[in-house]
């Protein structure tokens, strides 16, 4: 069985520092890049695979509040974005493998089939080559079937669910799991089950073939190394979608 361990980093703004970023990398298989050049050169040192993680034009937010933006809006902003951090990783002699939208769009695109095919179109016409990270279950990953590109169907260690299998609002106090040993628990029977207990105990079907952790969590590098070990431990490989 194998399994990607993917992390939201590269958040860091100026004098604004976000996140754990070198605690996490050696630990994680696949970088997603909001800010750009040095979390590129750090990915690059430890193998891990670099994506892009384009969102909404939300500063004051940081792309985590939701805006009322057409298809063609949506299209026009991953082109952009995207294309950007494709430019600095061929700068320093690397490539982008994917693409995973990020805060407000990826959960927005999730339940609107428009704006997740104005993504998967998008990617495709920047590079078919590029894997679409989505939520399990969600419009993204049949958009990228759509369009003809590969979707990783994604599924979140720190997070809890709803019996539908969408994601609890991070505006509940119960959006969270903070224990890195039950995130790890819950992980691996993602992975080698295809469930996840939802926030009232019971399972709900699951495919996870990317596993996402944020990198500005408190206790990030700790459930990165926790996760990296728990999967090792229960016979999951771990690496990047589309590696040999």
């Amino acid at each position: 069985m194998r399994v990607d361990i993917n992390c939201d980093m590269g958040e860091s703004f100026g004098a604004y520092e976000i996140g754990a970023d070198s605690e996490v990398l050696p630990y994680v298989t696949s970088a997603n890049i909001a800010v750009m050049r040095t979390t590129v050169a750090a990915a690059m040192t430890l193998g891990v695979a670099i994506g892009a993680h384009p969102g909404l034009p939300d500063l004051v937010g940081f792309g985590r509040r939701a805006m009322q933006v057409t298809p063609q809006e949506v299209y026009d902003l991953i082109i952009y974005q995207v294309g950007a951090l494709q430019g600095f990783a061929y700068a320093a002699g690397t490539e982008l493998r994917h693409v995973k939208p990020h805060g407000a769009l990826y959960n927005m695109a999730a339940a609107q089939p428009a704006l997740a095919d104005a993504i998967a179109r998008a990617v495709r016409d920047i590079d078919r080559e590029l894997v679409l990270y989505g939520l399990a279950g969600s419009h993204l990953l049949t958009a990228a079937e759509r369009a003809g590109i590969t979707a990783a169907s994604e599924a979140f260690a720190d997070r809890n669910y709803l019996h539908d299998g969408s994601l609890v609002s991070r505006q509940r106090p119960d959006a969270l799991v903070t224990d890195a040993a039950e995130a790890v628990r819950r992980a691996v029977r993602m992975v080698r089950e295809g469930v996840v207990a939802d926030v009232d105990g019971e399972d709900v079907p699951i495919r996870a073939e990317t596993i996402c952790i944020h990198g500005d969590g408190p206790n990030a590098a700790q459930l990165a190394k926790a996760l990296r070990a728990g999967f090792e431990g229960a016979g999951v490989e771990v690496v990047a979608p589309n590696s040999s």
